[in-house]
């Protein structure tokens, strides 16, 4: 770690191991008014000015959008992390969260602003030159030019260095000359400027990033016919002998890697927010459909069937969110008063485990409340006259964008190996105290009488079991366990499910011992309701997981403890605490959690 992060923080990777207590976690509830008024401003625009123009959007219109690039670059709503001297508002990590989450709202065009702000824009600001930086940053932070990001191409995607783009040096030496074509380029038909990723000589060592401007030789393809987000643009970038001056190199030969990975750690913690924002419209929506939808006489939203679907996804998009804002409170609280663009990166690489679990957690919860608002609205739901089934379509790519959720899924358990193997992560120590646990259990008869102290036991019980599975799975493999996929998908299951537990219980703990059990009563009844789920297919995963790879005595050691950990002592109503939970958003004819 660098000298100037020598101080007292959470370690990313170490709510594995360690109990945290709720007053340590960031949550939307400690929101300044400077979080809520951008939120604010860009809830107004994803509202009023983005969502009445997404059908022109559909219809290829361009020139709409980019007159919707230059009205947030106005409101500063591609600055919010910027630095002052490039335009920006030099805002704290939450506040681009929080854009991030309200641009969810804003359909297709959500693409567009990620395009556009994280990784078209972060490259240069993290690797970038400072005659970089400036030639090209305030452009882009103002919304008068438009940024586009070009890594993958026809035959790689997430092998990265599969590409087949490259770059050579001009004979005179001032100028790189790249060919190839890259592919599926959000914001291609109408970007300025392009971040291309090519081998410089060919050569894979040499994988670099270099800034591009749009010519006659570096231009877009025809657009892409896409199943959803129809209201972004996406096309091919043909490369054909495109010069570009050797100052526009990004960051050193060689760093294409370095450059790809760190700046997608951002793009996942910010995706996670943008689902989860996108999650609470459909909510909204659907609770509003029901309300109005009459069968047999009554509304909808009055069966125990549709009452159970709402609450679940509440529940489930309430969980989204409290990660997202804890993971980048952590981030945040890292970075502290500096505003040194590598020790901001640095920060936001430490949560590189936590920045995955939200990608793939929250992508996931988007899925599934869409399909439930699909079926909510029923047979108007098939229709593209109701906003379920364009809400269907755009969500489906958030899976695939930032790298896929199966390559997220291996990274968060061989990411958390790689941090204890450096002796980062206090991971060995805890699985051999967990190991003496298991082959001595000490049995306990103590009631759990405090608010949701049952549901924090199942939280800590579910980290036990994600770090016994992934620990005897090391130990087993070892070095090839980077070969075991379907193993460590199962780890990276469990893990996602514990730091969601523990999230949940602590931020309804933390509204509770704030604002009192009686106001706090639909999030208790959220966190009960979650856990007692949870852990549940904790279970299942971690059973399904052992014999996947054990055998023996010590198979069956592993599944007693497992079923030792798993047990819910004190089960909860919990068909009683989904309709208190659905009756809230029914009377609310909305989302209000």
């Amino acid at each position: 770690m660098d000298a100037k992060m020598e101080k007292e923080y959470v370690k990313g990777g170490a709510f594995l191991i360690e109990d945290r207590e709720a007053a340590d976690m960031f949550t939307p509830e400690d929101f300044t008014d400077e979080h809520k008024m951008i939120g604010e401003t860009t809830r107004e625009f994803a509202d009023n000015e983005v969502n009445p123009n997404i059908e022109a959007m559909e219809n290829h219109e361009w020139e709409v959008a980019r007159n919707l690039v230059a009205k947030a670059g106005e409101l500063g709503l591609f600055g919010a992390n910027i630095p002052e001297e490039f335009g920006g508002l030099d805002m704290d990590q939450v506040s681009g969260v929080v854009v991030a989450e309200m641009m969810g709202r804003a359909g297709g065009f959500g693409t567009t602003y990620g395009a556009h702000s994280s990784i078209g824009l972060l490259p240069i600001l993290y690797f970038g030159t400072d005659e970089l930086k400036k030639k090209y940053i305030p452009g882009i932070v103002s919304g008068e030019k438009v940024s586009a990001y070009c890594l993958s191409e026809a035959g790689s995607g997430s092998d990265a260095l599969g590409a087949k783009c490259t770059a050579k040096l001009s004979d005179d030496g001032t100028e790189y000359i790249l060919n190839g074509e890259k592919m599926w380029i959000s914001n291609g038909g109408f970007a300025d400027y392009y971040i291309v990723f090519a081998k410089l000589d060919g050569e894979d060592e040499k994988f670099s990033a270099f800034m591009m401007e749009r010519s006659d030789d570096c231009r877009p393809g025809t657009e892409e016919h896409k199943m959803g987000i129809k209201s972004s643009s996406t096309t091919p970038l043909i490369l054909s002998d495109a010069r570009t001056p050797v100052g526009n190199l990004i960051g050193e030969i060689g760093d294409g890697a370095k450059i790809a990975l760190n700046v997608l750690n951002v793009g996942r913690f910010k995706l996670g927010a943008s689902v989860t924002g996108g999650a609470k419209q459909s909510i909204h929506h659907a609770v509003q459909y029901a309300n109005e939808r009459e069968q047999f006489d009554t509304p909808i939203a009055q069966f125990g069937a549709i009452k159970h679907k709402i609450a679940e996804m509440a529940i489930r998009t309430w969980v989204a969110e409290s990660i997202t804002y804890r993971t980048v409170g952590m981030i945040d609280r890292l970075i502290g008063d500096g505003t040194d663009g590598a020790k901001k990166l640095k920060s936001i690489e430490e949560y590189a485990v936590e920045s995955s679990i939200n990608k793939v957690y929250c992508s996931e919860v988007l899925d599934y409340v869409v399909d439930e608002m699909v079926q909510i609205y029923g047979g108007a739901g098939y229709s593209a006259d109701y906003p379920a089934e364009k809400a269907y379509r755009d969500a489906r790519i958030n899976r695939i964008f930032e790298g896929t959720n199966e390559i997220n899924r291996m990274l968060i358990p061989g990411m958390l190996l790689k941090k204890a193997m450096k002796g980062e992560l206090g991971l060995l120590g805890a699985a051999k105290a967990l190991q003496e646990e298991i082959l001595n259990p000490v049995m306990s008869f103590d009631e759990e009488t405090d608010l949701l102290e049952t549901e924090l036991k199942l939280a800590r019980n579910a980290k036990k079991v994600a770090l016994m599975v992934l620990g005897s799975a090391a130990q087993k493999y070892m070095a090839s366990i980077k070969d075991q996929q379907e193993i460590l998908i199962g780890c990276a299951d469990i893990i996602m499910e514990a730091y969601a537990m523990e999230t949940t219980v602590l931020r309804a703990k933390k509204i509770a011992e704030k604002d009192g059990e009686e106001a706090a009563a639909k999030y208790i009844d959220a966190a009960g309701v979650f856990c007692n789920d949870a852990i549940q297919r904790v279970e299942a995963t971690a059973k399904n997981t052992l014999a996947g790879f054990g055998e023996g005595d010590e198979l069956r050691v592993m599944l007693a403890a497992l079923k030792r950990f798993t047990k819910n002592n004190s089960p909860i109503n919990t068909i009683a605490a989904r309709q208190r939970i659905a009756d809230t958003l029914i009377a609310a004819n909305g989302y209000n959690f």
